[in-house]
């Protein structure tokens, strides 16, 4: 009997030390994507166009990070989420990115990549917590500079725009095939529980951990809540099943 207690403890341990190892990834990761928007939002002239990420409904940022980067290639990232709700930014919904058609090679450099939600048809997919980029939800390279002059049919049209950062240079980027779900063990290790897509980012964890501050922050101060058109409530699912946590699965 005391060679099972002490087993159970060792393992009890040993599960403690990796959830806190993941919750230090996931913190660095939220600080990481605040710092990619201010980093591209600082480049003047080859930044993203202010009224897209102000109208955007969506935004999502994978920061390159040392463990589990985006790399083209690898063809799988890691990232965050937040949408505009009622009462502001939502509270970070953590994902994984895989597969995809990617319009460059850059030879295994990492990237970090961003992803603007446009319309609340996009934001229906994002809140399913598993979608298909170009196959459920329509994908454009987005349009780079402070005006939005060059954004063609295309780009004015899609659900979603993307946009890439590599090696110093910014530039729109085509995504299709890639696809985005929940990254479950991630949330449970960031909130201490597990919490769907949905409840994260309808806006209804309020208010949200004091570790997300940096990313709301620069969410606020780079796409404010500046009209009720672009804060409407999140849209109701259509024919879509309550959302909750499967046994046994790690993601």
């Amino acid at each position: 009997m005391k060679r099972i207690f002490t087993t159970l403890m060792m393992v009890l341990m040993v599960c403690g030390l990796a959830l806190a190892d993941e919750r230090g990834d996931d913190l660095e990761r939220v600080q990481n994507a605040a710092t990619v928007l201010d980093e591209i939002m600082a480049a003047r002239d080859r930044g993203m166009p202010e009224e897209i990420l102000g109208s955007a409904k969506c935004v999502a940022v994978v920061p390159s990070m040392l463990k589990g980067a985006f790399f083209v290639g690898v063809n799988r990232g890691k990232g965050i989420a937040s949408c505009r709700t009622a009462n502001g930014w939502s509270a970070p919904a953590f994902f994984v990115i895989e597969g995809g058609s990617f319009g460059f090679q850059w030879g295994g450099q990492a990237v970090d990549l961003i992803m603007l939600v446009m319309n609340e048809s996009g934001m229906r997919h994002l809140l399913s917590s598993k979608f298909k980029l170009g196959a459920d939800a329509s994908v454009a390279a987005g349009p780079v500079g402070r005006q939005v002059e060059g954004m063609t049919d295309v780009t004015m049209r899609a659900e979603v725009l993307t946009y890439s950062r590599a090696r110093g240079v910014f530039a729109g980027i085509s995504l299709n095939g890639a696809s985005i779900r929940q990254h479950k063990n991630d949330t449970r290790a960031f909130y201490g529980r597990m919490v769907p897509f949905r409840t994260l980012l309808a806006g209804n964890l309020n208010p949200a951990p004091k570790e997300a501050a940096p990313w709301l922050a620069a969410l606020k101060k780079y796409a404010p809540m500046a009209t009720a058109s672009t804060a409407r409530p999140v849209p109701p699912a259509k024919h879509e099943p309550a959302e909750t946590e499967k046994t046994g699965e790690t993601e």
